[in-house]
């Protein structure tokens, strides 16, 4: 129990970690990976888990976005529509890696599976929101893990 409990708290800390603002050069924008998680992923002893693998996709940059703003599917974290502004579509690299220049402000990512996009972050009723602070790059972890099970 005392091993979960010190997994919970160091896998809290390095997500937290994750979403500070870093200084990258000049500009300001949004600086990260993005990574696909699949498979069982339940905590255990005797099993060492992969670590995620970045994959090449496209990143959908819309301006803050709410779950009343989206057309939902079925399937949690998946969505037909979303109502807000498109503002930036940004492709990753083999590795996962992106970076792309955005103004300050708030903005909310998503990811495609074919026709469908893709997020399973929430902060209240915002979907997978990034602030984007002056002159600072956000860096954000982007895990998509629809194939995966907890």
């Amino acid at each position: 129990m005392k091993r979960y409990i010190i997994l919970i708290l160091t896998l809290s800390l390095i997500g937290w970690v994750a979403c500070l603002p870093v200084k990258i050069k000049k500009g300001q924008g949004i600086v990260g990976n993005v990574y696909m998680i699949t498979g069982d992923q339940m905590p255990s002893p005797d099993i060492k888990r992969e670590p995620p693998r970045g994959i090449k996709t496209k990143i959908y940059i819309y301006e803050l976005t709410s779950t009343a703003q989206v057309e939902k599917t079925k399937e949690p974290s998946f969505y037909n529509f979303i109502r807000t502004k498109l503002v930036k579509i940004v492709e990753s690299d083999e590795k996962g890696y992106f970076k792309t220049s955005l103004a300050a402000g708030t903005y909310s990512l998503f990811v495609k599976k074919d026709d469908l996009f893709y997020a399973n972050l929430f902060e209240g009723d915002n979907i997978n929101p990034v602030i984007v602070p002056p002159e600072l790059f956000a860096h954000i972890d982007f895990n998509i893990s629809y194939n995966a099970v907890y």
